[in-house]
């Protein structure tokens, strides 16, 4: 093996611990996170966004219609 080989060789080596150490660190994150069952929305409060996505729409075809 080359010494440019050898080299090249290290370094994957050394990039393929740091991912190593990043992905044990956001699996452990990952694996903490809380919460369990379904996020439900009031009645009232999917109104609200409904209202605001109609008025984002309108305001973006009354700027395409100029």
């Amino acid at each position: 093996m080359s010494s440019l080989e050898a080299a090249i060789l290290a370094q994957l080596k050394e990039e393929r611990a740091k991912l190593d150490k990043a992905i044990a660190a956001l699996s452990g994150v990952a694996g903490k996170s809380g919460g369990g069952g379904k996020r439900r929305l009031s009645a009232a409060a999917r109104a609200r966004i409904a209202a605001a996505q109609r008025a984002r729409w309108a305001k973006f075809k009354a700027n395409k219609a100029r």
